[in-house]
């Protein structure tokens, strides 16, 4: 287990929240690098979709485990994971969205932040 003292990049967090949604198959991974818009609320936003709110639960629950167990960081935040239709899961300078794809389809994150450089990952 990493020392939960030890900072790690942007790019290894990304690396280890990535390999937490693929592990259970999340869906239509896509990373928004927002760097360099002016008013970001993060670095980055991951956004995939599952097909239930059991997978929906079980990719943020992965992408949790994943990155406590490969770098020993915590989420600061987590929102909805009740009703899994959209998990959020706060990183500090990543911020995960987790959606069903119905939900993913009304809010569309990626036309929201369009102005970001967006990257496929599947």
């Amino acid at each position: 287990m990493a020392d939960s003292k030890r900072e790690i990049s942007t790019e290894a967090l990304l690396g280890n929240i990535i390999e937490g949604i693929r592990k259970v198959k999340g869906k239509e991974i896509i990373n928004i690098d927002l760097a360099d818009l002016e008013h970001r609320v993060c670095s980055h936003f991951v956004i995939c979709h599952g097909d239930s709110n059991i997978h929906v639960n079980a990719i943020a629950n992965s992408v949790d485990r994943e990155v406590k167990e490969k770098t020993g960081r915590y989420l600061l935040h987590k929102e909805g994971q009740d009703n899994a239709q959209w998990v959020l899961l706060d990183f500090g300078s990543i911020v995960v969205h987790v959606f069903q794809k119905e939900y993913r389809e009304f809010y569309r994150l990626e036309e929201l932040w369009g102005d970001g450089k967006i990257e496929k990952l599947e």
